[in-house]
């Protein structure tokens, strides 16, 4: 259906169903073409006006509203009498059919609310025109009860709107418009949103019917947005929930200061059904983030008993909190009270002692229901995490109680997740230790409240430990071995060796003594015992979430036992050395890597074990201190030597694994790069040596690709070779090694990538490894592309690159047109890489680019044609939507305006201006890596355009003959100049 002149009802309302309930794809995209055309045409207001009068259906009224919104919040604005007639009927419309779709009034509420942001500041006869809104919306309110709903539908989109930054359009404007909102009118909603509530609240027999419930849900999303709204502007670096504080104005302080406000939401969380009496509580949630310097330090105790009292109220009568959406807001409410408030304030209300043990009650039964709502658990935790780590500044002599119930917190988590593991492994339940971020967010919170009472915990800790270790060996040793009881002893070991990492790891965020280090020696001794266990068992058998666990634990370890920060007389080693003969960290290094190249020798198809076991060795191979200690360990100087598939098989080519698992080798290589250059030196021999396994599949490869080859082999050996690769140019930060790697890649080898990319550019998976092998190599880094001032090197390696460059964008241009899905990881990725790849060249300093010119060398020319044949192929939209390639594309043109403007100038009108509309578009990103590289881009334009002009005032015969680049920029801006003039509205004040 195509547009042509004003359209039918009927095919009105077929669009609408092709938007809004076709199934057909073609079909849909095809209504959206068609929408956006509607909304462009003369007969736009018509059209929408025919809809919400004889349109049939719902969806017809909701085609008018999204036509209506999308028209008024165009960047060029209807005439100011145009939009006051569609807000002047929007409004008699729902306030003569209140029985409207809810949400077809939501899209109608929401026309009126950005009409109204976008004209706050607008006047029409001396009169701020659409501010009336508010007097609108009290006319609402003298109706039914489906008026009043819609009144305070207006108010709440009306609050939502202006809290919300729309990127497109300068920021000091929205600023400027929700300050002056904030001041005029947001407490006003409050106030009335909250007299209405306590109307509503007054009427209890009200609360059963439904359009009166549906008045309490709207009424307290008014509320929780005028609590949620961004008073001070920050927005754009918006904090993590549980860190948030309500900066709610001065001006507010007497309604805070009436107890009775309060009051109303604790009773309306007793008095609503569910659904409602957990809106009830996200208010709550955000009246106990109400900051601090809000009142004087009585009124502040005053305010804080008060959310105690409620708090008992609502833990004294826990019914409700049977429900998942209530419990998970008051989790919230616990959580941002001690946010707010410290401990030393907390522990000096009245029922404090009640209410803490209320509390740790709610804790511990939270925990114990490990399967039920695990997110609202974090909130739980970070109470009490904050609650412990403040003990040591309490200054008051009242008790805090935590000694008590913190080790009670504790137990309840340990002993609750042991309990688990038989349920999930029987009943194939999801198990949560397969959510590492969880687990690991969980153990950082309770390694703190671990560290309270730390003898308790450790003990039972031990107990558990030695009871489960002891049913396991019986389990093994058993002549009929159950596997099923074996995996849950081994789930239940997984799960004590995460603990015993986690309070090992707690010592570096809590106040410690010895005696707590000997405890840490007590506990990593078992877990020492069982890896000696574990490993005694290859390569029969393997638990990988047990190998998991003890990998955290020896990272835990190493944080805080190993290295410069440790005492050498640390207790910690006392119990070790006894059980164990481990007397310091060397020779828990020598455990260390011992347990690597096990974990590599016989758990190479384990790619979680595998992938971890690589970032320890990547870890420990970054500190300068360890890496002289590591260099003269066996089990390195072995990895050193015998780095090939034969040894680990995770360096084969099976075909067992994917391509994408070949991606952990360049860790591997990295780490062991560092260890090789440690002690090199300039030993070429070595280094020779080093690169042998990489020279024979190099070899290999060279013969393979000058015959007739199974291409699926090649692929893998080639895309192996180019993530080992990445992972040793990575790791070489010095003039000398690098110069090793140049001359032993250059020009034998780096002729069979650039072979590869030609024959397989249409598969990332192989190009993509490749492409980021190349950008690697072009870094910079430590200045180690400093070749003597004879070698031709730079230049050589700059060519390459730009063979590579044009190969790869000269044949991904030839995939024409893609579909949406495909776009970004066949062609744009690759793009991106590209440009990475190109910026490091332009900005590496080691090429005198014009020497290309000198010498008709075309390759320079050929790179900057093949960015812009590669520029002009991508939209600007996919340019800023996509992140990685606005983040390679951005800061390749501030190097070329930087330093190449002849190129700029001499490109074709049509790209420059493309140019110019990319770096309109990217001042407005949030992205700061964007939005600067667009700054000093335009900066260098300007820089160069006014340097010309300055030159021509003075005439002279050489100014002249130089500024033949700088007339062409001119006169392009003088037959363009749009181009700039654009530029100024994102950076204009409103």
């Amino acid at each position: 259906m195509a547009l042509r002149g004003q359209q039918t009802l009927a095919e009105l309302e077929v669009l609408c169903n092709h938007l809004y309930e076709g199934t057909d794809l073609a079909q849909r995209v095809q209504a959206e073409k068609v929408l956006l055309e509607l909304i462009e045409s003369p007969e736009c207001l018509n059209q929408c006006q025919l809809l919400l009068e004889q349109g049939t259906t719902s969806y017809a009224q909701l085609l008018a509203a999204t036509c209506l919104s999308k028209l008024v919040s165009r960047a060029s604005p209807l005439p100011i009498e145009q939009r006051i007639d569609i807000r002047n009927y929007i409004l008699n419309y729902v306030a003569s059919q209140p029985k409207l779709a809810p949400f077809v009034i939501q899209a109608l509420v929401q026309v009126i609310a950005k009409m109204t942001k976008l004209g706050w500041f607008e006047v029409l006869k001396d009169h701020l025109i659409f501010r009336d809104i508010i007097a609108d919306v009290k006319k609402f309110l003298q109706g039914t009860v489906d008026h009043y709903i819609i009144g305070v539908m207006i108010l709440s989109e009306l609050t939502q709107e202006m809290n919300l930054v729309d990127y497109s359009r300068p920021s000091a404007k929205h600023r400027k418009i929700a300050t002056s909102f904030r001041d005029t009118s947001l407490k006003d909603i409050l106030m009335l949103a909250c007299s209405l509530l306590k109307e509503l609240l007054a009427k209890p027999v009200a609360l059963q019917d439904q359009r009166q419930q549906s008045l309490a849900m709207q009424l307290l999303k008014l509320v929780l947005n005028c609590l949620n709204f961004d008073f001070i502007g920050n927005s754009a670096d918006e904090s993590a929930d549980d860190l948030c504080t309500v900066q709610i104005p001065t001006s507010w302080r007497t309604i805070f200061l009436e107890p009775e406000t309060l009051d109303l939401f604790f009773d309306l969380y007793h008095s609503l059904p569910p659904m409602l009496s957990q809106l009830a509580l996200s208010c709550l949630v955000q009246f106990a983030s109400t900051r601090r310097s809000l009142f004087s330090n009585p009124e502040r105790a005053k305010y804080l008993s008060n959310l105690i009292k409620g708090m008992k109220q609502i833990l004294e009568n826990p019914q409700g909190l049977s429900d998942p959406g209530n419990y998970h807001e008051f989790c919230r409410f616990l959580a941002r009270l001690k946010t707010n408030y410290q401990l030393g304030e907390l522990v000096m209300v009245k029922d404090y002692p009640e209410v803490i043990r209320l509390i740790a009650n709610f804790t511990i039964t939270s925990l114990q229901h490990w399967e039920f709502a695990p997110n609202s658990v974090h909130y739980l935790l970070t109470l009490w995490q904050r609650m412990v780590a403040s003990v040591p500044f309490v200054k008051t002599a009242e008790p805090h109680f935590l000694d008590t119930y913190a080790p009670e917190i504790t137990k309840a988590f340990i002993t609750s997740r042991l309990e688990c593991v038989p349920v999930v492994i029987r009943d194939g339940l999801e198990d949560p230790l397969d959510d590492a971020a969880t687990v690991f967010q969980q153990l950082e919170q309770l390694c703190t409240i671990s560290r309270c009472e730390y003898e308790k915990t450790c003990t039972l800790l031990v107990q558990l430990f030695d009871q489960n270790a002891q049913n396991y060996q019986k389990l093994l040793h058993s002549s009929s071995r159950n596997p099923l009881e074996i995996t849950i002893q081994e789930g239940r070991l997984a799960w004590l060796v995460y603990f015993v990492g986690a309070f090992v790891g707690g010592r570096l965020t809590y106040t410690s003594t010895e005696e707590h280090d000997a405890m840490d020696g007590e506990l990593s001794c078992r877990v020492f015992q069982l890896i000696s266990l574990m490993d005694a068992q290859l390569p029969q058998s393997s638990n990988e979430k047990v190998e998991l666990a003890i990998l955290w634990f020896l990272d835990q370890f190493r944080k805080t036992y190993v290295g410069d920060q440790l005492q050498p007389t640390s207790k910690v080693y006392a119990r070790m050395s006894e059980v164990l003969g481990i007397t310091d960290d060397n020779q828990v290094l020598e455990t260390f890597m011992t347990k690597i190249v096990t974990n590599l020798k016989f758990r190479g198809r384990c790619e979680p074990v595998i992938s971890r076991t690589l970032q320890f060795l990547n870890d420990l191979s970054v500190g300068y201190s360890l890496l002289k200690r590591l260099v003269k360990i066996e089990a390195v100087k072995f990895m050193l030597q015998n780095h090939t598939s034969k040894h680990f098989p995770f360096l084969g080519i099976s075909d067992n694994y994917s391509l994408s698992d070949l991606r952990c080798r360049t860790v591997f290589y990295t780490a062991l790069t560092r260890l090789l250059m440690e002690d090199l030196g300039e030993d070429e021999d070595e280094f020779e040596n080093f690169m042998l396994p990489l020279t024979v599949s190099f070899e290999s490869l060279t013969q393979v690709f000058n015959s007739s080859f199974e291409q699926e082999e090649a692929k893998r050996m080639l895309v192996g070779l180019a993530r080992d690769l990445r992972g040793i140019v990575s790791a070489l930060n010095t003039k000398t090694s690098y110069s090793m790697l140049f001359h032993w890649i250059y020009p034998a080898y780096i002729s069979v990538l650039q072979r590869a990319v030609e024959l397989w550019y249409c598969e990332p998976a192989c190009t993509t490894p490749i492409l980021k092998l190349m950008a690697e190599f072009m870094q910079n880094r430590s200045q180690r592309l400093n070749f003597d001032v004879s070698s031709p090197n730079g230049i050589l390696l700059f060519r390459e690159a730009s063979k590579m460059i044009c190969t790869y964008g000269n044949q991904i241009l030839s995939l024409g047109t893609l579909s949406k899905d495909q776009v970004y990881p066949l062609k744009l990725k690759g793009i991106s890489i590209c440009y990475s790849a190109l910026k490091s060249a332009l900005c590496g300093n080691y090429v005198s680019f014009g020497v290309f010119k000198l010498y008709g060398d075309n390759h320079f020319d050929n790179v900057l044609q093949a960015f812009v044949k590669m520029l002009l192929s991508v939209s600007h939209s996919d340019l800023l939507q996509y992140r990685k390639l606005s983040q390679a594309y951005y800061p390749l043109l501030e190097c070329l305006t930087q330093d190449h403007m002849s190129f700029i100038t001499s490109v074709e009108p049509h790209v420059l201006i493309y140019i110019l509309t990319s770096i309109s578009e990217g001042l407005t990103a949030v992205d700061t890596i964007v939005s600067s590289s667009c700054c000093a881009s335009l900066d260098y334009i300007v820089t160069y355009l006014f340097k010309h002009l300055a030159r021509e005032g003075k005439k002279t015969l050489r100014c002249r003959e130089i500024s033949e680049d700088g007339q062409r920029l001119l006169q392009f801006m003088q037959q363009n100049p749009e181009v700039l003039q654009q530029m100024d509205l994102p950076c204009s004040a409103p």
